[in-house]
């Protein structure tokens, strides 16, 4: 005993606190830590109470086999081209209007991530919402903050929105089951009334209050001055007495980069415009070469190579992308990307995908220096230049996701797979047998699975690389850790606590205390960790003061799923950090109003609808 507390106690509590310091620190991926978790409670059985079968229970829960199915069948959907199809015919209403624009991503990302999966919609979403704030003449970042939480609240309107409201409905039932009264998990629409509420507040704050404090971090206009690379770009002329006439370019690229970190990005011959590391052409007297580095390695290579350097060639987007062999892209590295924690040189991103870097943006600051060192973070947004076939298959690649298209690309209209039917039908289909309760979500949801592999809306392959096996491996190595708080009497001591605090105060207080609690827990560690830990505590406390323990189960389900304050609360939050160039501070001073302000109408919203 120590503080009169368990020594099984203790060392719950201990690994809650290291798992969310690794959580919040980064130190190991957040799906590793999970596993961790896992094998800690068991080696400490005698302590924790949690044998094998319990911290495996993890991989046959019904929310991690839902979550997995939901991540195809969004898939399925996505890959039919509609969700984009829908963006387009909402675009030919908005161009030129940025109200009309924020008010249009809003309106249409919310209800589709209700039933469909919320990140492949926002990745969807950016690289158009990003083609039309340009075409209007606005800032991206005035759109994509709005994007994010559209789809964060949207979320909140069934049970499938998010996979945040699957494990909360197993966390509330195996909450309840321990507290000792009956529980049910969550219906299909059980809260859809109140997701519906929290959605109309949430666009409303966007459209209003959000969009005057939302900033425009990034100019409108082309990728290169978004990313401020004009003065790291160049052409320089090649004279005929240069040592470089006769040498084949791709070995000029190689030697270039290699002695000065220079970048020779292509070769224009009179009309003749092509991508140099593609080239197997000699460099001719008269070539003009684009290059990328600072002002004195251009001046350095122009000495060193009998180059003349021509100051009054401006390199924008028009000269660097060529409808029929070069284009620029921008790419996002999400937090599960393999890239992650690498270097930009390590990463081989040009032997690869033909890619040169030409700037890093990580939140508001961009690197354009020394970029081979440049170590790759989650939520990294890159200029790349590269060919345009690479271009074209650079959206099927999972080290990152494609937020700024090729041009020609961005504005070809999408034409629907042959599958949209089936696909659409399916997932329908799934959520209507699970609302009338045919079957559970589970079964309900793996059948969906087979159904669109069936139909061929997916290959076997395809459905297998459309889940999210991070996510999966942090769910099922997570949901443990609630039950080893249960059996070593934590949540008993955390409940009792609040409960002797909350005696003094008025249920619907506490009921508020709770929604902001796990709110900013969510906010600093998963909204999923937010749950594990918290539902207990919160069903538990709903009992000892005689209240209603659904509704603060509600409570703590609404709470994890606006995570609006932090880009790593939510993965979307972190997905238009980099293309929006916002700062860390932008999410506070755009999502702490609306986090504040849906507190109250979560609060009473859930007092009006199922009383306390």
């Amino acid at each position: 005993m120590l503080f009169g507390l368990e020594a099984g106690t203790l060392l719950v509590f201990a690994v809650v606190l290291v798992t969310v310091a690794l959580f919040v620190t980064e130190a190991l991926p957040p799906d590793v830590v999970a596993i961790g978790v896992v094998v800690t409670l068991v080696v400490f059985r005698p302590l924790t109470g949690v044998g094998t079968e319990e911290a495996l229970s993890g991989f046959s829960s019904t929310a991690t086999v839902t979550i997995l199915a939901m991540y195809v069948l969004s898939q399925a959907v996505q890959e039919t081209g509609l969700v984009r199809r829908l963006g387009e015919e909402v675009s030919l209403v908005v161009r030129g209007s940025e109200s009309r624009l924020v008010a249009a991503v809003v309106a249409l990302t919310g209800p589709i991530a209700g039933v469909v999966n919320n990140t492949p919609v926002v990745a969807v979403f950016i690289p158009m919402v990003s083609e039309l704030a340009e075409e209007a003449g606005v800032s991206p970042s005035k759109v994509l903050i709005p994007l994010s939480y559209a789809s964060m609240l949207g979320g909140t309107l069934t049970l499938v929105g998010t996979a945040t409201n699957l494990v909360a409905s197993d966390a509330y039932v195996a909450a309840a089951r321990r507290a000792g009264v009956p529980a049910a998990p969550f219906s299909m629409f059980e809260f859809t009334t109140l997701g519906a509420l929290v959605l109309v507040v949430g666009s409303a704050y966007l459209l209003t209050v959000g969009r005057a404090l939302t900033p425009a971090r990034i100019e409108a206009g082309d990728r290169t001055s978004g990313y401020d690379v004009g003065a790291y770009l160049a052409r320089v002329l090649v004279p005929s007495r240069s040592p470089l006439v006769g040498e084949p370019v791709a070995e000029v690229v190689v030697d270039a980069h290699r002695d000065l970190e220079l970048d020779v990005l292509d070769v224009v011959r009179g009309g003749e415009h092509f991508v140099a590391a593609d080239s197997d052409r000699t460099v001719d007297g008269r070539d003009v070469l684009t290059v990328r580095g600072n002002v004195d390695t251009i001046r350095r290579f122009c000495e060193l190579a009998d180059l003349r350097f021509l100051p009054r060639a401006e390199v924008g987007d028009v000269e660097l992308e060529n409808p029929e062999r070069s284009a620029l892209v921008e790419l996002v590295l999400p937090a599960e990307s393999p890239l992650v924690g690498d270097t930009i040189r390590g990463s081989r991103l040009r032997e690869r995908y033909d890619a040169t870097v030409l700037a890093v943006r990580r939140g508001g600051e961009v690197f354009r220096e020394s970029l081979g060192d440049h170590e790759l973070r989650a939520g990294d947004s890159l200029l790349v230049r590269t060919t345009r076939e690479s271009a074209r298959y650079l959206p099927d690649v999972d080290d990152f996701l494609v937020t700024s298209e090729a041009r020609e690309d961005a504005v070809a209209p999408v034409e629907l797979s042959p599958t949209t039917l089936p696909a659409v039908a399916i997932l329908v289909g799934v959520v209507v047998v699970a609302a009338l309760g045919v079957v559970p979500i589970a079964i309900a949801a793996l059948g969906g699975v087979v159904a669109v592999v069936a139909t061929g809306s997916l290959s076997a392959s395809e459905a297998y690389d459309a889940v999210n096996w991070n996510v999966i491996f942090l769910l099922a190595g997570i949901l443990p850790l609630g039950i080893a708080l249960q059996e070593t009497g934590g949540v008993a001591l955390l409940s009792g606590v609040v409960a002797d605090v909350a005696t003094v105060l008025p249920p619907l207080v506490v009921l508020a205390a709770c929604y902001l609690l796990t709110g900013l827990l969510a906010n600093v560690v998963t909204p999923v960790a937010s749950v594990v830990l918290l539902m207990p505590v919160a069903v538990d406390t709903a009992v000892r003061l005689g209240a209603e323990p659904f509704a603060f189960a509600l409570s703590v389900t609404f709470a994890a799923s606006t995570a609006f304050m932090t880009p790593v609360g939510y993965q979307t939050n972190l997905m238009v950090y980099g293309p929006g160039g916002y700062r860390f501070t932008d999410y506070l001073r755009v999502g702490g109003p609306l986090q504040l302000l849906l507190a109250v109408v979560t609060t009473l919203g859930i007092a009006l609808l199922w009383g306390l």
